[in-house]
């Protein structure tokens, strides 16, 4: 479902002004989550925005927001360190707690990852943590200042370039960051991980990902972003990392929500998200997914295409029809696998089409479906077989074809 955007503000840590973004669903909200974004960036980024958005599509609400002194937030940046952070995303949930509702999911990104680790155990309401290219210690965000750590230990503060901005960087910054500890805290937090990290990400090495990972107590999962850059700035990459992230915290979340939270629609619903050219989400009953096109013809290749759903929903009746045949004629049949192609012919190459549709010429849409049973069919029911494939409804309707009426709404 086609998610939207409402701005918010709530009160930091030092008792600036934090300005935020709530991702909402446009159904009935699974569950809350909180997104930490990477260090000196902000809310806005091209991960946070797409994963959000995504998880929001996805029945899944989330605040991202700004830390003091960054993006759109108030506040001096030189005055905070990673303990402010924290206590910036403890503010953040409290107002969501008060506002909306408690975060179940905490999602943090690179050293937002740390501070999520840091805080989880401290918040009763949190099921599920995800870190994504985070540090396994808060300190390794150090080597970002180079040559300047010996100018701020001198000197108490200097002028650090990160990512083409320029940051005062204090020396209790650093002291902070060498003072915290988090495999303590990952070992104590009583919460399901998921870690997801690039195996060639080159400003948070893979080794971190590991030392987290075994930091964690169970239940704990590890996936691997291959081919994806630490700030995950191609959208297929972030698409897939929201897409793991919501069916893996799943699970985890309450079983008291309401079924409401994930209320089935009565149509197949279809709306564009707004990533990439042709991605959209598709709801049907309970059930949600993304479609778009192949990379060669423009699209982000993150779902199956219109034609791969149509051959999909052949395949599946031909299935469900196989088996419900075996069933009720009481079959020893194996386990029924159905393989679709789908091509455009010229009617007049139409070896199987009829003489009639052969002659109104130009092309046609020819599915072609191949039949497979675990331990072979049985040599008596081979004609069977696809005399009942045949039967199959969706096979009917694509062979005799629909009316389809459209309106405006």
């Amino acid at each position: 479902m086609t998610a939207h955007t409402i701005r918010a503000d709530f009160e930091g840590h030092s008792g600036a002004k934090l300005a935020a973004r709530l991702d909402l669903p446009a159904g009935a909200i699974r569950a809350w989550a909180l997104f930490a974004h990477c260090f000196t960036c902000s809310k806005d980024t091209l991960a946070a925005r797409r994963i959000s958005g995504e998880l929001a599509r996805a029945g899944i609400a989330v605040m991202r927001f700004d830390f003091t002194g960054l993006g759109s937030s108030d506040g001096e940046f030189a005055s905070t360190n990673f303990s402010s952070n924290v206590a910036d995303l403890r503010a953040a949930a409290d107002w969501l707690a008060k506002h909306y509702d408690a975060p179940e999911i905490l999602v943090g990104h690179s050293l937002g990852g740390a501070a999520v680790l840091a805080l989880a155990g401290n918040l009763p309401s949190v099921k599920a943590v995800v870190t994504l290219g985070a540090p396994s210690e808060a300190s390794h965000v150090i080597h970002n200042f180079g040559s300047r750590v010996d100018e701020i230990a001198a000197k108490g503060e200097a002028e650090v370039n990160l990512g083409g901005r320029t940051f005062t960087i204090q020396n209790q910054f650093i002291e902070d960051l060498n003072a915290t500890s988090l495999a303590e805290r990952i070992g104590s937090m009583k919460k399901a991980l998921l870690v997801l990290h690039a195996p060639r990400d080159a400003v948070v090495g893979i080794d971190n990902a590991g030392a987290i990972f075994t930091a964690a107590k169970h239940p704990k999962s590890f996936v691997s972003l291959d081919g994806a850059d630490h700030l995950l700035t191609n959208p297929a990459d972030a698409n897939y990392v929201a897409g793991v992230i919501a069916s893996w915290a799943a699970r985890y979340l309450a079983s008291e929500v309401p079924r409401t939270a994930n209320a089935p629609v009565e149509d197949v619903v279809v709306g564009e998200t707004g990533q990439g050219k042709f991605q959209v989400s598709v709801q049907a009953g309970p059930h949600r997914f993304l479609a778009d096109e192949p990379a060669d013809v423009g699209g982000s290749d993150t779902g199956p295409t219109p034609y791969d759903l149509v051959a999909a929903g052949l395949g599946a009746c031909t299935a469900m029809t196989l088996r419900m045949y075996a069933r009720f004629k009481k079959i020893d049949l194996g386990l029924v696998t159905v393989t679709v192609s789908h091509n455009k012919v010229h009617a007049a190459d139409c070896l199987e089409c009829s003489e009639n549709e052969r002659a109104k010429g130009g092309k046609i849409d020819r599915f072609e479906r191949m039949i497979s049973i675990d331990g072979g069919a049985p040599a008596e029911l081979a004609d069977k077989i696809i005399e009942i494939a045949n039967k199959c409804p969706v096979h009917r309707t694509l062979e005799h074809g629909a009316k389809v009426v459209t309106r405006l709404e």
